[in-house]
């Protein structure tokens, strides 16, 4: 297999991984704490390879995260758009970041994905716990970190073997 379709490859088993990540039953302890799955994916590959996935794959995940969670349709669609804009349009700006400025840009893109999901519950009138609400950019941020450490450690050993 070619350099760039092993890229492609691992970049969507990524994206399938993460969605049916984000749909596996946790104990109650825990679930509060589980990671936007997808988003901190869509990140990843919005900021580091932005040429790869576009705002329609943020779409389409998005749906398919709304139909397998059962949430109002459209509305995690909506949230992901918007980050995964954001991210394209000041890829080349954030891509220069130290990884702690990075891991605050992702933060903060994840804090305003579950702004735009507690906007949409609050217009459809859906109360969220406060903790099942703001914990998911916190550990999002922690996965973005371990994928970017793994992804991009990984990436570095195939530049070394060309």
């Amino acid at each position: 297999m070619q350099g760039r379709e092993r890229s492609v490859l691992v970049s969507a088993v990524s994206l399938v991984l993460m969605l049916s990540l984000a749909v596996v039953p946790l104990p109650r302890m825990i679930a509060p704490f589980r990671p936007d799955w997808v988003a901190v994916v869509l990140l990843y590959w919005s900021l580091m390879a932005p040429r790869r996935f576009s705002l329609l794959t943020a779409f389409w995940m998005g749906v398919a995260l709304d139909t397998l969670t059962g949430s109002l349709l459209g509305q995690h669609a909506l949230a992901l758009l918007v980050i995964v804009y954001v991210a394209e349009r000041f890829h080349l700006r954030l891509r220069v970041f130290p990884v702690s400025q990075l891991a605050l840009t992702v933060l903060i893109l994840l804090g305003l994905y579950e702004f735009i999901l507690f906007w949409v519950d609050g217009v459809a009138g859906r109360t969220v716990p406060l903790i099942e609400r703001w914990a998911p950019p916190l550990t999002g941020t922690l996965a973005w970190l371990v994928l970017l450490a793994l992804l991009d450690s990984r990436r570095g050993e195939a530049r070394a073997r060309l």
